[in-house]
């Protein structure tokens, strides 16, 4: 089996600073879709009050990839049984708008022309 794995070591804190609360929810969401911090409301004081954020220093982190095809004993080979890949993909469907939206809304470019970078193995 392929897979990436990261695993990371550290203590957790809670961020209680409702500006470095709000900081770290703009960052995190400008990383995942740009453009989005600028567009949308920010979030109501009861709405960031109910938002956990946590801040994790990282000590010590670890990374492991495993990439390529079956590595089977060469006896496993004289079985009549089908060995190999079956790969599995995450991609970007055509956005669907939320059903209360004002139907004259547009869905944005940087939603239209969303792309996230290839992950390196």
């Amino acid at each position: 089996m392929n897979y990436r794995s990261v695993v990371v070591f550290g203590t957790a804190t809670l961020v209680q600073d409702s500006k470095q609360k709000l900081a770290a929810l703009k960052a995190f969401t400008e990383h995942v879709i740009p453009g989005r911090w600028q567009e949308v409301r920010s979030p109501s004081r009861s709405e960031l009050a109910g938002t956990l954020v946590l801040s994790l220093p990282l000590v010590e982190a670890s990374a492991k990839v495993r990439t390529g095809g079956p590595n089977d004993d060469v006896s496993d080979y004289e079985l009549p049984v089908w060995a190999g890949e079956i790969p599995l993909q995450l991609n970007m469907a055509k956005p669907i708008a939320d059903s209360g939206l004002h139907p004259q809304i547009d869905v944005p470019a940087y939603i239209s022309n969303y792309t996230r970078p290839k992950a390196t193995p």
